[in-house]
């Protein structure tokens, strides 16, 4: 990878991000390699460099052995030097996780409960940033920020078992609530982008620059990423796999158009096993069904894989990237058997599409993204939201598309 900087005070803020992103890639990385990719003088990247050891946010690793001359010291981001929190809230569970500037998990924070509302989510908040200030699991005057994932449309969408009073989430200022809980910058998006973001930081991204993000959660998502870089569309809706119309080819609706999220999801999988009698509510119940619950599961993956592997050729024929990554929290072993069935659908149908793959970070994918916002703002790297803003789909916004404005006002049978 190559950096190109310039010298000068008028550069100074991009040289700095630019040896930051550089040791975040690179490390261990030495000050003469540094400087080697950023073509800055040596003198000028010891001078930025000192100023990030100062600040804490850069510690010098070991010296590397078997060279000649002296041994270079190598150089990596300290995971102590920043802080971040990291929540994803969703129409079933509430996960807040405290990370630090390496992206290791310091602290977790579970609520395995279903339609958290506005006011019980703000306190949750609360209670979780002190219970992690208070065991100095992070350090507050370290901390870059809070990041949030939430889905869309969050109190809009019909779901099953949604209760009426659920919609209070529309218009609900979620950054105003936060700003309340702390002094620290608020960071929001779209649960998918924010899986995709941590998946570019500490994932598959690290390795694959262009990618499509599938999010099996309570609903679909998805997230689009081009050269490293998310790609929101220009209304902010780029990767919103959930609304693609598809074709239903089977049972009660055959021929008729619907979501592809309408069709298939956490919720529905769940519900389709209620359905049949299996009592499954939460994705660990998954993992201790009996031999009918499987099998049971195993048919809706393998119905779902046939309509998901005609979305997935589309996705290549479209945008060509590199590589197609399902990740959520549907349990890991259900990925790989849907990856199995997605694979076997592409190749009967003879088409060309993008490698599947599973996503590094499955279940906590979200609240783990969440965070990297915060932390990539303080390090200043290149996948740093310019502005602290919430997507504008995120609640109480209407759609231009008359197919996605009929599934949000229909109930899901």
């Amino acid at each position: 990878m190559n950096y190109l900087g310039a010298n000068g005070e008028q550069a100074a803020a991009q040289n700095r991000a630019m040896i930051l992103n550089a040791i975040h890639r690179g490390a261990p990385i030495s000050r003469t390699e540094i400087a080697r990719q950023s073509r800055l003088t040596k003198q000028a990247v010891t001078r930025i460099v000192d100023r990030l050891l100062d600040e804490g946010l850069v510690m010098e690793a070991r010296r590397r052995q078997g060279l000649r001359g002296q041994p270079a010291i190598e150089l990596e981001i300290d995971p102590e030097g920043v802080f971040a929190i990291g929540a994803n809230i969703d129409r079933d569970h509430l996960t807040v996780v405290a990370v630090d500037a390496a992206g290791n998990i310091r602290g977790r924070i579970h609520h395995e409960q279903r339609f958290i509302l506005p006011r019980d989510f703000t306190r949750l908040m609360e209670e979780a940033l002190s219970s992690f200030l208070r065991r100095r699991v992070i350090h507050e005057q370290r901390l870059a920020g809070i990041g949030l994932a939430i889905p869309d449309w969050l109190g809009e969408v019909s779901v099953i078992g949604r209760p009426p009073h659920y919609d209070e989430w529309s218009g609900f200022d979620v950054r105003g609530a936060l700003s309340r809980v702390t002094s620290h910058p608020v960071f929001i998006d779209n649960d998918a982008n924010a899986a995709a973001l941590g998946e570019i930081e500490y994932g598959l991204g690290t390795e694959i620059g262009s990618f499509f993000y599938i999010l099996v959660n309570a609903c679909l998502g998805g997230s689009l990423v081009i050269n490293g870089v998310r790609h929101k569309g220009a209304g902010g809706l780029g990767g919103e796999i959930g609304w693609l119309p598809v074709v239903m080819t089977e049972g009660v609706g055959a021929g008729e158009t619907r979501p592809l999220g309408d069709m298939y999801s956490l919720f529905l999988l769940l519900d389709h096993l209620q359905q049949n009698g299996i009592a499954a509510s939460r994705p660990a119940d998954l993992l201790t069904l009996d031999v009918r619950g499987r099998d049971l599961v195993s048919g809706w993956l393998k119905r779902f894989a046939v309509t998901l592997a005609e979305a997935i050729i589309d996705i290549g024929m479209l945008v060509d990237p590199e590589a197609v990554l399902i990740g959520g929290r549907l349990p890991v072993r259900l990925i790989d058997e849907l990856l199995i069935h997605v694979r076997d659908e592409i190749i009967r149908r003879g088409m060309p599409a993008p490698s599947l793959h599973r996503a590094a970070s499955s279940e906590d994918a979200a609240a783990l993204g969440a965070a990297t916002m915060p932390l990539s703002h303080r390090l200043c790297l290149p996948s740093a939201e310019t502005a602290q803003q919430t997507r504008v789909p995120l609640s109480g916004s209407p759609h231009s598309d008359p197919l996605v404005n009929a599934a949000l006002a229909a109930a899901i049978p």
